[in-house]
C-alpha cells in the first residue's frame, strides 16, 4: 500500500510538470492570424497568398487599381500579374525590420543571343507602381570574349565582360572566366540586353545568353555550371519593388517604425510591428530577437516583449534568471512537501481509521469476551494465536475462490498457507451474527484445552476482521459423510475401516467426556463433522455449539441445538443436554456406518420411518437387520461381529438416557470387537450370536424443521434438516 501510495505521488507531480510544459507550449506556439486580403475576397492563388492590394477576381474593390489585379482561373492555377502578364511566385507587403517596401517575385523571360541579337527581353514596366529592385536582382550573362550590355530606352545603363577559357571544359563558369554579372541602376523598369562583338563571328547555336535573375534564389543553387543550366530554361525568378506614391511616407504604410529610446545604462527599446497596413487590423508584434545577428552586443541579451525588444545587461538577466530559478525551485520543493505533507496525513488518518475498526472488530467480534475468558485462567493461553488479517489475506490469496474447501450457510473454509510453509484450513463466517458470537468464542476456548489426535486441532483466530475467522489444522480427506454416502473409489469403506473409524469417533467423545480438564458436550456429533486426516483417521470437528461443564454437573439445561436425525429425543423435550445426548448421535453415527443410508430421508415410507435411528431399531425388532445393511458391511465383516456393533448401535439409540452406555463404555466394547475381529477366524455362526434385548422403544420419528444452528468447520450449518451439499476437502 505504501508503495502505490509514493507512485501515485510521482504520477502526481509528473501531471503537474507535463501541464506546466503543455500549457507554456501551446501558448508559444499560438500564433495570431491576421487576414491578407480583404473580407469575402479571395486570398490564395495555387500556392501564392494574395494579399491586399493585390487582389483577385472581376470585383474591383478586392485591389487598389488595374496593376494590382491577378488573373487566377481556379484555386489551382498559377497566379499572373495581369497588366504586366508576369507569373507571379511571391508577394510580400513589407513591413518588417529588414524589408520595408513591399516586393513580387515573378518569372522573368531569359535573352539568348542568335545572331548577334537578342531573342527576348524583360517585361517594360514603365508607368507602373513597380520597379527591377537594385539589391535583390543581379545581371549575368554566359558569354566571353564579348561585352555583355543592359539597354533601356536606348540607353546603355550597364554591362559586363569575361574572358574565355579554351580548355576542354567550356561549361565551367566563374564570373570573369567564361561568365560575368554586374548590378542594375535603381528605379529600373524596362531592360533589354544585347552583345557586343569586336571582330569576330559566333556560330548561330545561341550559346550566348543573358538574364536577370533574384540573386538569393540563384545564389541558393549555385554550382559552377549554375549558369550554364539556365540553358535549359525560358524564365527565372526576378524581384520587382513597388510602393504607392502619393500616400503615406514608406515606414507609416508598411506599418513599421523605428524608436532607439535610452532609458537607463542597462535598457534599450526598439519598438516594431507588422501587418498589412491597407487593411484596418491591428499590426502584429515581430520577434526582432530572432531576425538576424545579435542585436544587442556580446554583453547584453534581447528579449522580446510586444511592439519592441529590451536589451538587457546580462548581469541582471543572470540575477534576474537566478531570481526566477529561486522562486521556480521554491515553489516546487514548497509543492512536493505539500504533497508530502497531504500524503503522510493521509497515511496517518488511513493508520488511524484502519485501528479503530479493527478495534471496532475485535470487540463486535467477542474480542473482550475472550480477553474474558482468558484471564480467568481456566484457558490454556499459550495455545491460542491471534493471527493478524494481513497474514491470513496473504496465506489464501486475498481469499480466492480457487482456495475454498467447504461452504455452508454459516461460513466459508479456505486452504492456506502460513509464513512457516503449514497448510491451514481458515474459516471465515460469511455474516456477523452477535448473537452467535459466544458460541464461536465458546469453540475457540473449549478446542484450545483440546489435545487429542482425534479432534481436529484450534491453531488460533482472527478477531480484528469484519466477520471472525478461524484458523485449523489442514484435514485433507474431507469429511465421514461424503465417503458413506457416495462411495468413492479411492477410499472405499471397508468393514475394518468402518469399524476402526467408529472406535476412533467414540474416543475422541470419550476424551471428551472423561479425560478432558472439564467435561465437555459437543451436541452436535455428525457424520459431517467427522473429518478424515491424510491417513484417513477420524478427526471431530466442529465445536461451536459445544459446553463445557463443571465436574458435579450432570446436564445442561440449553436451548435445543442441533441437526434433525442425530437429535437425541430425549433432549429435544426435556432441553437437559447431558453426555447421553451425544452418546445417542453416535449412535446415528454408527447406524450410517452399517448402512450407508442418510439419517433423514423422505424416500422412506410412513411405517418404516423417515428417521434412520427409527428404521434401524424397527428393522432389528422385525429380524430385517442385514436387509438394510451397507453391501461393504455384509461382505466384510463377520455376522457376529456386525450384530454385535448393531447391538451397541441399538444400546446407544434407546429413548432412555439412562439405558444408554457411556461414551467410555462404548469405546471399550468396540476395541474389544475389533480385537475380536483380529483373532477371530470369523467362523462364528450367525445363530450363536444373539440380539441384546431391550425394551420396547416406540419409533419416534421427525419430519419438522430444524431447532438450532451453530458455526461448523466445513462450513456448513449445524442443525438443518436438509444438509447443504459441501465440498470435500482436496489437496491443491
Amino acid at each position: 500500500m505504501q508503495s502505490q501510495a509514493v507512485h501515485m505521488m510521482i504520477l502526481l507531480l509528473i501531471f503537474l510538470v507535463l501541464l506546466i510544459v503543455f500549457t507554456c507550449a501551446a501558448a508559444a506556439a499560438q500564433e495570431v492570424y491576421y487576414p491578407k486580403a480583404k473580407q469575402a475576397c479571395q486570398e490564395k492563388c495555387g500556392d501564392v497568398f494574395i494579399p491586399y492590394p493585390f487582389g483577385i477576381g472581376s470585383n474591383k474593390d478586392c485591389y487598389l487599381d488595374d496593376w494590382f489585379e491577378i488573373e487566377c482561373g481556379n484555386q489551382s492555377s498559377k497566379p499572373v500579374l495581369k497588366q504586366a502578364q508576369l507569373e507571379v511566385l511571391n508577394i510580400s507587403i513589407g513591413g518588417t525590420f529588414e524589408a520595408s517596401v513591399g516586393t513580387l517575385q515573378v518569372n522573368s523571360p531569359v535573352t539568348f543571343f542568335c545572331n548577334g541579337t537578342g531573342s527576348s527581353q524583360v517585361a517594360n514596366l514603365t508607368g507602373s507602381p513597380f520597379v527591377y529592385s537594385q539589391y535583390k536582382n543581379i545581371f549575368t550573362a554566359v558569354s566571353c570574349g564579348f561585352l555583355a550590355m543592359m539597354e533601356s530606352a536606348e540607353f546603355v545603363v550597364g554591362g559586363c565582360r569575361s574572358v574565355c577559357d579554351h580548355q576542354d571544359n567550356a561549361s565551367y563558369c566563374d564570373f570573369g572566366i567564361n561568365c560575368c554579372q554586374t548590378t542594375i541602376p535603381p528605379y529600373l523598369t524596362m531592360m533589354g540586353a544585347s552583345i557586343l562583338y569586336q571582330g569576330e563571328t559566333r556560330k548561330a547555336d545561341c550559346d550566348d545568353y543573358a538574364f536577370l535573375v533574384d540573386k538569393d534564389w540563384f545564389e541558393s543553387a549555385r554550382s559552377p555550371s549554375s549558369a550554364h543550366e539556365i540553358k535549359n530554361r525560358s524564365k527565372v525568378p526576378v524581384v520587382l519593388e513597388w510602393n504607392i506614391i502619393n500616400s503615406y511616407s514608406s515606414r507609416e504604410i508598411f506599418g513599421s517604425y523605428f524608436t532607439n529610446i535610452s532609458v537607463d545604462p542597462y535598457y534599450y527599446y526598439y519598438h516594431n510591428y507588422e501587418g498589412n497596413p491597407y487593411l484596418l487590423q491591428t499590426c502584429q508584434d515581430i520577434d526582432e530577437c530572432k531576425i538576424g545577428h545579435n542585436r544587442c552586443g556580446p554583453n547584453s541579451e534581447c528579449v522580446n516583449v510586444p511592439g519592441y525588444f529590451v536589451c538587457v545587461d546580462n548581469f541582471i538577466q543572470r540575477k534576474k534568471k537566478t531570481k526566477f530559478i529561486l522562486i521556480g525551485l521554491g515553489a516546487g520543493l514548497g509543492l512536493l512537501l505539500l504533497l508530502i505533507g497531504a500524503w503522510l496525513g493521509y497515511r496517518f488518518l488511513k493508520k488511524r481509521r484502519t485501528m479503530k475498526r479493527r478495534e471496532m472488530f475485535f470487540k463486535r467480534n467477542g474480542g473482550l469476551l475472550l480477553e474474558k475468558q482468558l484471564s480467568s485462567g481456566e484457558v490454556n493461553v499459550e495455545k491460542i494465536k491471534l493471527f493478524k488479517s494481513k497474514e491470513l489475506e496473504k496465506s489464501t490469496d486475498n481469499f480466492n475462490i480457487d482456495r475454498i474447501l467447504g461452504q455452508g450457510g454459516q461460513g466459508t473454509v479456505y486452504k492456506g498457507m502460513l509464513t512457516d510453509g503449514r497448510i491451514v484450513a481458515v474459516k471465515k463466517s460469511k455474516i456477523v451474527d452477535e448473537s452467535q458470537l459466544s458460541d464461536f468464542i465458546n469453540e475457540v476456548v473449549i478446542l484450545s484445552q483440546i489435545n487429542h489426535r482425534n479432534v481436529v486441532q484450534l491453531l488460533g483466530c482472527c478477531l480484528d476482521t469484519e466477520v471472525p475467522i478461524l484458523v485449523y489444522e489442514f484435514i485433507p480427506n474431507g469429511n465421514l459423510s461424503h465417503y458413506i454416502h457416495e462411495q468413492n473409489e479411492e477410499f472405499p469403506l471397508t468393514w475394518e475401516v468402518r469399524l476402526r473409524i467408529a472406535m476412533e469417533i467414540a474416543g475422541a467423545l470419550s476424551y471428551l467426556h472423561a479425560s478432558a480438564a472439564f467435561p465437555i458436550y459437543h451436541r452436535d456429533i455428525k457424520s459431517t463433522n467427522i473429518l478424515l486426516d491424510a491417513k484417513y483417521r477420524a478427526k471431530v470437528a466442529d465445536f461451536g455449539t459445544s459446553r463445557s461443564v463443571a465436574i458435579d454437573q450432570t446436564h445442561l439445561t440449553t436451548l435445543v441445538h442441533g441437526t434433525f436425525g442425530y437429535l437425541d429425543p430425549e433432549y429435544f423435550q426435556s432441553s437437559q443436554f447431558t453426555e447421553k445426548s451425544d452418546v445417542y448421535s453416535f449412535g446415528v453415527v454408527l447406524v450410517e456406518l452399517l448402512t450407508g443410508q442418510k439419517p433423514i430421508s423422505f424416500r422412506r415410507s410412513q411405517e418404516e420411518g423417515k428417521s434412520l435411528a427409527t428404521y434401524f431399531i424397527t428393522s432389528m425388532q422385525l429380524d430385517r437387520l442385514f436387509e438394510i445393511l451397507d453391501a461393504e458391511v455384509v461382505k466384510g465383516g463377520s455376522k457376529a461381529d456386525i450384530i454385535l456393533v448393531a447391538n451397541l448401535a441399538r444400546r446407544c439409540l434407546n429413548l432412555s438416557g439412562r439405558k444408554r452406555p457411556t461414551m467410555r463404555e462404548v469405546t471399550a466394547e468396540l476395541e474389544g470387537i475389533q480385537m475380536l475381529e483380529k483373532t477371530s477366524n470369523g467362523g462364528q455362526n450367525y445363530e450363536e450370536v444373539e440380539y441384546v434385548r431391550t425394551d420396547s422403544i416406540e419409533p419416534w420419528d421427525v419430519a419438522s424443521s430444524s431447532t438450532g444452528t451453530g458455526p461448523g468447520l466445513d462450513g456448513g450449518p449445524s442443525s438443518s434438516l436438509h444438509e447443504i451439499p459441501l465440498l470435500p476437502y482436496k489437496s491443491w
